[in-house]
């Protein structure tokens, strides 16, 4: 009994001992990290532990973010094919279109692409014949006219003028026209009058054509578009009826585009540059190129799923991509960024007991510094006793 007695004070002992001197070590890092001491004389030194040194630099550091997005061609577009009848041509989904370069055949009657903005709403082609003058007439005799003789019938009116047609005027013909001068075909001035020049010119583009040379241009002969196009699927088979869904087409250069989160969409400013990381690996330059307006629920998310605004990305380099035409890619955008600030290694940073962060000298002083950007591995400090060039040790 008496050795039990004995061995508590004991424990109890070494315990108090060990707690008293956790609350030195710790009251010395507070005092070396403040910078305080008892009169002149400066707090004692830790003794010297293992550990790398690294010298506080000056640099910029940058902030990176990064995003999924996708790789394409972008969103496909029905082409506004207006001709009626039975189509009897299709392209293959993948191809290419040219101005003057056949999308379809309908009725084996091939509808060409041409350059433009306003869609083809009418006929085109030399307007309606002018109504003829009305025929000169003799007006009638007074009765009791002295001049009148007898029943004599009253002359025979000249014959009436033929009509003529009047040019038709519009800005869709100004747009064919300027199509049509691109083509090579000449005879005619570019303007919004389409005239017989303009007639006897549609005549020699038909006859290129392999088509009857009417010298006017149907509402189906056409479509519009802003520049060369990439085909889409067909929407329709061979044998079956042309509609305005026959075809989709979208741009001949591929681009990403990503679903930014509306409320952290500010990196995505037209002209931004950033880095696409693709299916390989490889990183490829690339630049916003356009912000959607409009906010909208992911596709197949959750009731609650933060909206999302559509950023489109342009990729300059597209031999870069090679055969590559989809696929998930990586964006990479800058999302801060703090030039000229002292920084080093996040390893370098010390808790100190009184809290905060600071960094510890080669001879085992603690300096209070303030923390900045975090990026690439390094963080920004600040701080009275932070100077650049100083040693600090990165502890093991």
């Amino acid at each position: 009994m008496s050795e039990t007695h004995t061995e508590a004070p004991r424990r109890r002992s070494r315990t108090v001992l060990l707690s008293t001197a956790f609350v030195a070590v710790t009251t010395v890092a507070a005092v070396g990290a403040l910078g305080l001491g008892g009169g002149d004389d400066e707090p004692p030194a830790a003794p010297p532990r293992a550990g790398s040194t690294v010298a506080v630099t000056r640099v910029t550091l940058v902030e990176r973010t990064k995003v999924e997005g996708t790789l394409g061609y972008g969103t496909e577009i029905p082409l506004p094919v207006k001709a009626t009848g039975t189509v009897t041509w299709l392209p293959e989904a993948g191809a290419t279109a040219e101005r003057g370069d056949t999308l379809l055949r309908v009725d084996d009657r091939p509808v060409v692409l041409l350059y433009g903005t306003l869609p083809m709403y009418r006929e085109l082609g030399t307007a309606a014949a002018t109504a003829p003058d009305p025929p000169r007439t003799t007006p009638p005799k007074q009765e009791g006219d002295k001049s009148a003789k007898g029943s004599e019938a009253p002359p025979a009116a000249p014959p009436a003028t033929p009509p003529r047609p009047l040019p038709l005027r519009g800005m869709d013909v100004l747009q064919f026209e300027s199509n049509l001068a691109a083509l090579g075909y000449t005879g005619f001035t570019v303007d919004e009058e389409f005239t017989s020049g303009t007639e006897r010119a549609v005549k020699r583009w038909q006859k290129a054509l392999d088509l009857p040379e009417t010298g006017r241009i149907g509402l189906g002969d056409v479509v519009y578009a802003s520049g060369r196009v990439r085909l889409g699927p067909a929407g329709v088979r061979l044998g079956s009826a042309a509609g305005e869904n026959a075809l989709t087409y979208t741009g001949t250069t591929r681009k990403v585009v990503v679903n930014a989160s509306a409320q952290e969409a500010s990196w995505a400013a037209r002209g931004t540059e950033v880095t696409v990381g693709l299916p390989d690996g490889s990183p490829l330059k690339g630049r916003v190129a356009s912000v959607g307006r409009e906010a909208a629920a992911p596709e197949g998310g959750a009731g609650g799923a933060a909206p999302t605004v559509p950023v489109t990305i342009a990729l300059p380099d597209q031999r870069a991509l090679g055969r590559l035409e989809s696929g998930p890619v990586t964006v990479e955008y800058v999302g801060r960024k703090r030039e000229d600030v002292l920084s080093v290694p996040v390893a370098a940073l010390v808790a100190l007991a009184e809290g905060g962060h600071g960094l510890e000298t080669p001879d085992g002083r603690f300096v209070a510094a303030r923390t900045g950007l975090f990026a690439d591995g390094m963080v920004e400090v600040s701080g009275p006793a932070v100077t650049e060039g100083m040693k600090v040790r990165i502890p093991q």
